[in-house]
């Protein structure tokens, strides 16, 4: 996995030393000897992964983590402070700062080249989440960005897969502070059965069960639909490095040492929540802006946009199955009137009720679009010409014979629809050309009187024709 990587460090001789082990891995290595050059080469060179010496003199590396935190620009960027401080103090302080992990001097090759590869695995996801948030921001469908920092640490939802009753009981206590619900099984089995029924914001679990792998245990979890995108912090011994290495390869976010520091499990609970939190802010933000770039605000249908990506695909899908594509194009009768008389808040409405009337008179898999201000396509795909004519009947009827409620004075608005169709058969069509069809067909019934269906080749529907099939279908 090729990835950019800045060493900090004021030492010549460790930053040697590490940008030697890193490079052999085939990884991109810039350098710094100093907090300000380390500011200086984030902020230009965009690195995936930060390794940061903490004593250094000048501005120290809890400062230099702590500014990169807390810049929306470069806060995503993992951080993993490296130095001889073995307190626990030292640690939780450099994880408080906003530090992804934590590694002493000298620093185990195993534990270093598998923290590296699981951060910026880590990285790259979000950076495809941030990419595809920028370009939401872009189109002016998203306009808040946030930082990893700003996300809550509280009040999350947690499995603890542990079977040394006064190990649980100590990991259920430290994570109570934060207000988390814990919720503690003794084995993989019932760790599976939580995790199918349940959503968690994170999984810890032992190494060292008695009577069956955790790393095992991890590996299903990861693998599991449901499970793979939950942080999983794993609990070991010093022995079990090559297993937590192991472990961080398969997908597992952060280890802990026994015995258990509580403010380093909770220092170390609180990233995971954050950055968990962080994604799924990015994925449900992008999701939204997907679903506003494709959707028509004012009614909920989709939009032109979305509207010819799709004509084009059942084109193309009529082509190859030799099946019949029905395009309705349907226009509200006299609709600026209805602003100019009753103003824009009961023109709204209006457009809202007719959408949702197309919608109930449409068969589940036909797609209706609005694409323009009175001005809506319904596709129906599959379709015969026979049942094409009374799906456009009905769907007249059904604006024409009910009065629209909304807030004008009278509370009720009668209004009426004319329609254009088209029946394409199979072949080569452009969607211009199919719309422009069933647009000859619409200002062929605007121009006959409004309020009627007009099928290209067909001609005027004859409404009395459908009054009694409609009437059977509403029976």
């Amino acid at each position: 996995m090729s990835a950019r990587v800045l060493v900090v460090d004021d030492i010549l001789p460790n930053v040697k030393l590490l940008e030697a082990k890193l490079s052999s891995e085939y990884y991109d290595v810039l350098t710094a000897t100093s907090g300000d050059e380390a500011l200086l080469k984030v902020a230009q060179d965009n690195p995936d992964l930060v390794l940061l010496d903490v004593m250094m003199p000048g501005m120290d590396g809890f400062e230099v983590c702590k500014r990169i935190k807390q810049n929306p620009a470069t806060a995503h960027i993992p951080v993993v402070m490296v130095t001889a401080l073995t307190d626990s103090v030292d640690k939780v302080r450099g994880l408080e700062a906003g530090a992804d992990d934590f590694l002493s001097k000298p620093v185990n090759d195993i534990a270093l080249m598998a923290r590296v590869s699981s951060l910026v695995r880590l990285k790259m996801t979000v950076d495809e989440w941030r990419a595809r948030e920028n370009t939401a921001t872009q189109l002016g469908v998203v306009d808040e960005t946030t930082s990893v920092m700003d996300e809550p640490i509280d009040n999350a939802r947690i499995l603890v897969v542990e079977d040394q009753n006064f190990e649980s009981d100590k990991i259920a206590e430290t994570l109570h502070r934060d207000n988390h619900n814990v919720i503690p099984v003794e084995n993989g089995m019932k760790a599976m059965e939580y995790a199918s029924q349940h959503d968690f914001d994170l999984l810890v679990i032992s190494l060292n069960l008695k009577k069956e792998d955790g790393l095992r245990l991890c590996s299903h979890l990861r693998s599991n639909e449901r499970t793979r995108a939950i942080p999983i912090i794993m609990i070991a011994t010093e022995e079990d490095m090559e297993r937590v290495a192991r472990g961080l390869e398969i997908g597992a976010h952060d280890y802990i040492m026994r015995p258990i520091d509580r403010n380093e499990l909770l220092a170390r609970t609180r990233t995971q929540i954050r950055r968990k939190r962080f994604q799924k802010r990015l994925r449900d933000s992008y999701e939204n802006s997907l679903e506003m770039a494709v959707r028509d605000g004012g009614t909920g249908l989709f939009n032109r946009r979305y509207l010819e990506v799709h004509l084009q695909k059942k084109l193309d899908d009529g082509w190859e199955s030799s099946k019949n594509l029905g395009i309705l194009i349907l226009d509200i009768d006299h609709f600026k009137d209805v602003n100019d008389t009753h103003g824009h808040v009961v023109g709204d409405e209006v457009l809202k009720v007719f959408a949702e009337r197309l919608l109930d008179n449409l068969r589940g898999f036909d797609l209706v679009a609005r694409i323009g201000g009175e001005e809506f396509i319904a596709i129906l795909p599959d379709v015969p010409t026979g049942k094409a004519l009374f799906i456009a009947e009905r769907l007249r009827r059904s604006i024409a014979d009910t009065p629209v409620q909304c807030s004008a004075k009278d509370k009720m608005l009668s209004i009426t629809t004319s329609i254009g169709g088209a029946i394409i058969e199979p072949g080569q069509h452009t969607v211009q050309t199919v719309l422009d069809r069933a647009d000859k067909a619409l200002y062929e019934a605007k121009n006959g009187g409004r309020n009627c269906t007009v099928f290209e080749s067909i001609g005027k529907l004859d409404p009395d024709k459908y009054k009694q099939e409609l009437r059977r279908e509403a029976g």
